[in-house]
């Protein structure tokens, strides 16, 4: 049995592989239904007011990479 993730770029296709279901020649598994994304959502909805800012983000980034090259400079 092989797993595929199909991205559906055209509305009939979506009824193609309905009517290959219903054939129970596939079986379509719905990813809104998997219990690690829903708390992953949740995660994400919980914390949306405390996400950082794409600034905040990038002074970070810069502060560790200096750091970084900092220390690599001292550990010649």
């Amino acid at each position: 049995m092989s797993v595929l993730t199909i991205d559906i770029l055209n509305p009939k296709a979506e009824e193609l592989l309905k009517n290959l279901a219903d054939l129970q020649l596939i079986a379509i598994k719905d990813r809104k239904n998997n219990p690690f994304l829903q708390v992953i959502e949740r995660f994400r909805k919980k914390n949306e007011a405390n996400a950082p800012s794409l600034e905040e983000i990038t002074k970070e980034v810069e502060k560790v990479r200096n750091r970084d090259n900092d220390n690599e400079r001292f550990s010649i």
